[in-house]
C-alpha cells in the first residue's frame, strides 16, 4: 500500500513555505532555531494553515493539525557539539568541536594515523568534557551522534578493538589519557545523544561523507 501525500508547512525556517516531502521540510528546518513546521494530511489544509500562524496549530487535535512522528524535538541551545571523521577504517582520523548553533569551531585534533570514528568520539567528548571543567562551565551540555562513543565515557573504558600499532601509538597514549581523566575528575554537563535522522547531520560534522 503506498504511503499516502502528506504537505508540509513551514513557517519558520530558512525558506518558509509548503513542501511534499519530509526531505524538503528537513532541509528548512534543520539546525534552523525556533524553527515551526507542521504536517498536514492535503494541500487544501497545508494552505489554509500557512495562511495563519504556527500558533493557531501546535497545541491544536485533529487530523488535520497532526504533528508528523519526525517532528524535530528542542535542541538544548546551550550546547556544544563534537563529531570526528576517519578515512578509512582504520585511517587517518581527527575529531573536533563546535559551539551547537553558531558553529564556531572550539577545538579541533589530528590527523592522527590508524584511528577509528568510534576512538575520535571518545576523545572529543572526554576533551570537551575537560575544556568544560578548566572554563568551570558545569552546565553546557555535549551532543555527540555516537551511541557508542557516549556508552564508552559513561563506562570510564574505550572498548575498542583497533590494534596497536607504531603508527597509532599516539592514539593510545591519548586514550589512555582520556581513560585516566575519567577515572580522576566528576562533571554535571549533560552528554547528549544527537538524533541525526531528525535533526539532520551534527553541526561538527567534517562534510566528508
Amino acid at each position: 500500500m503506498a504511503k499516502k501525500q502528506k504537505y508540509y508547512v513551514v513557517w519558520n525556517g530558512h525558506e518558509p513555505g509548503i513542501y511534499k516531502s519530509w526531505a524538503e521540510c528537513l532541509a528548512q528546518v534543520k539546525n534552523y532555531p525556533g524553527a515551526e513546521y507542521k504536517a498536514f494530511p492535503n494541500e487544501v489544509a497545508a494552505e489554509a494553515a500557512f495562511a495563519n500562524q504556527y500558533g493557531d496549530y501546535k497545541k491544536t487535535g485533529g487530523k488535520a493539525a497532526a504533528v508528523d512522528h519526525e517532528s524535530i524535538t528542542e535542541i538544548v541551545r546551550d550546547s556544544i557539539a563534537v563529531d570526528a571523521a576517519c578515512s578509512g577504517n582504520p585511517g587517518d582520523m581527527e575529531y573536533r568541536g563546535v559551539k551547537t548553533f553558531s558553529k564556531e569551531e572550539l577545538f579541533i585534533q589530528g590527523p592522527y594515523q590508524m584511528g577509528t570514528n568510534n576512538v575520535g568520539e571518545f576523545l572529543a567528548l572526554v576533551h570537551a568534557l575537560a575544556m568544560l571543567q578548566k572554563a568551570g562551565n558545569d552546565h553546557t551540555s555535549i551532543y555527540s551522534d555516537s551511541k557508542i562513543a557516549i556508552g564508552w565515557v559513561q563506562k570510564g573504558k574505550a572498548r575498542t578493538k583497533l590494534k596497536r600499532t607504531a603508527k597509532n601509538d599516539i592514539l593510545f597514549q591519548l586514550l589512555a589519557r582520556a581513560e585516566s581523566w575519567i577515572s580522576k575528575n566528576k562533571w554535571k554537563n549533560p552528554i547528549l545523544k544527537w538524533e541525526t535522522k531528525v535533526w539532520g547531520e551534527i553541526p561538527a560534522d567534517f562534510g566528508r561523507k
